[in-house]
């Protein structure tokens, strides 16, 4: 006799893959229903030119929680990330340029280039940055207070804000521009240097359709910082074979562990009968019938698409209407014959192995946005390119080169009625001309490219309007109002609907955060207490 399924989940990134296992470890019998014919959603590795392999979409390592990398022991099953010698590399449009990364002397050494006084604040910079990271690091792994759980709401916020509260008042000053100022703004108060702002303020529009201008910009810059590599907070890296070897090992610990996961079995509807889930339908017509069902999918996918409104109520449904996403991203992979010779520093180097930022002032960042409101995509966007075959011979054939090219500000939707399908192409040839601009010869190095645009990117991955991060990471979407408030607690409206993706608490990323939160919550409510306080 088959045994029962306790819990389906809808998606095997990531997130899915992490909360899966959890739930199985526990005893729990899962099967992840996966539409794709490969595990891993946005990070994976696929041959895009003959011979030539990447990340196709998620493309470098920070954020994924050591607790989750120890407790999968990704480690015994390949997983191996190689740190970056300095972080960035910003050419500069004087032909000047600077290198970030690399150890505290060395990045004030590059300054001194711009600024002898932001070399000399560095320091008290980073100590601000860091007060701040480490409590987002612990709020990363806890989960939310849910609103309208009363008394409970109550003690868990005092609860996880009590270390705020403990800070020195200009550590809780720190907390407060983070949260609501711009980037700009923000460095401003620290920096002279527009090319030293441009350094920092360009984690601020990563994956963020918005300007260094933008009030809450600021967040998002602290967003990326809070990770870590191989025991060095706030480092970068490779992953060895790229993305897709860090999710290929957590799908071999999921299976080793008794997770079911089903390939190529998209799901159409989330069955409700009574205000409860009871399964899902898959595209084949098969219902798989279940009580719990989890979704690693997008709050807009999960909630335009997949649940009869009716289920959800006029209410719900309009709030999920406002829940915005769009991050603005334009993703590449060129297939190189050489490394790209770049004006201000042509020959092979560190910088090669570095995060190549061609966005030189927090001015260039916000241009690249205007352009976007205006017209659909930047005259001039924000790139960053990534060469990873510099450091794992696997990707390329000996000599040639892979690059990965994110790229930052394109609209969701054009506007005037165009699509992305037209234009695609158009906006392809201006990332290529603006790296030209710095790097001549790039265009005729470029044998072959992939091209996702953002309806290339929610066609392909899932990813509504393109949004890497499943929701804008701005303040009305964060914490307890991620995605909706009185639903931040990984727990969907429905009774036994969950949800563990990046569109929950603490957000995008490769993280594993939001998996390993919400296997905890979907354990906790199947223990006696957890179905008192549910109403189970």
């Amino acid at each position: 006799m088959t045994r029962k399924l306790d819990a389906i989940i809808i998606g095997a990134g990531h997130n899915g893959l992490v909360c899966a296992f959890y739930l199985a470890r526990a005893g729990l019998k899962v099967r992840i229903v996966e539409r794709r014919d490969v595990a891993g959603g946005a990070a994976v590795t696929e041959e895009f030119h003959p011979g030539f392999r990447n990340s196709v979409a998620s493309y470098t390592v920070s954020l994924l929680q050591p607790r989750v990398i120890v407790d999968m022991k990704l480690a015994d099953h390949g997983y191996r990330v190689i740190e970056r010698p300095i972080s960035n590399f910003l050419p500069q449009d004087d032909g000047r340029y600077l290198k970030l990364g690399g150890g505290l002397e060395r990045t004030q050494a590059e300054f001194r280039k711009f600024s002898a006084r932001d070399a000399e604040t560095l320091p008290a910079y980073y100590d601000a940055l860091e007060n701040v990271a480490d409590v987002l690091r612990d709020l990363a792994m806890q989960t939310p207070p849910n609103i309208g759980d009363g008394l409970k709401t109550l003690i868990d916020g005092a609860r996880q804000g009590r270390r705020l509260a403990k800070m020195p008042i200009d550590q809780q000053r720190d907390v407060l521009d983070l949260f609501v100022k711009s980037a700009r703004t923000f460095l401003d108060g620290w920096f002279d240097s527009e090319a030293v702002k441009a350094a920092f303020g360009f984690d601020a529009v990563v994956g963020n359709y918005a300007s260094p201008d933008t009030p809450g910009s600021a967040y998002v810059l602290l967003h990326h910082v809070f990770g870590e590599v191989n025991g060095k907070r706030g480092a970068w890296g490779h992953s060895v074979g790229g993305m897709g070897a860090i999710t290929q090992a957590m799908a071999r610990v999921c299976v080793a562990a008794g997770v079911e996961i089903s390939l190529e079995s998209p799901v159409s509807r989330v069955l409700v009968d009574g205000g409860k889930v009871a399964g899902v339908r898959l595209e084949s017509g098969e219902e798989i019938g279940c009580a719990t069902v989890i979704a690693n999918v997008g709050p807009k996918l999960l909630y335009e698409r997949l649940i009869d409104p009716v289920d959800l109520g006029p209410d719900y449904v309009r709030r999920v209407k406002g829940f915005k996403v769009g991050s603005g991203t334009f993703r590449m992979n060129v297939a190189l014959s050489e490394l790209p010779r770049f004006t201000c520093l042509p020959e092979p180097g560190e910088h090669h192995r570095s995060g190549i930022i061609i966005a030189p002032t927090l001015d260039y960042m916000d241009r690249a946005f205007t352009d976007a409101k205006l017209h659909g995509m930047s005259d001039r966007p924000i790139v960053e390119m990534l060469i990873p075959s510099t450091v794992d011979d696997s990707l390329a054939p000996p000599g040639q080169h892979v690059a990965s090219l994110f790229c930052q500000q394109f609209a969701p939707e054009l506007p005037d009625g165009r699509s992305w399908d037209d234009e695609r192409e158009a906006a392809a040839d201006r990332i290529i001309d603006t790296v030209e601009g710095y790097a001549p010869g790039f265009r005729a190095s470029v044998l072959g490219r992939m091209i996702l645009s953002p309806l290339d990117l929610e066609r392909k991955f899932g990813l509504m309007g393109g949004d890497i991060m499943h929701g804008n990471m701005s303040l009305d979407q964060l914490w307890a109002a991620r995605p909706i408030l009185g639903n931040g607690a990984y727990r969907g409206p429905l009774k036994g609907l969950y949800m563990c993706g990046a569109g929950t608490h603490p957000g995008g990323g490769v993280t594993g955060a939001p998996g390993h939160n919400a296997a905890r919550e979907i354990l906790a409510d199947r223990t006696f207490i957890g179905r008192m306080v549910r109403g189970h």
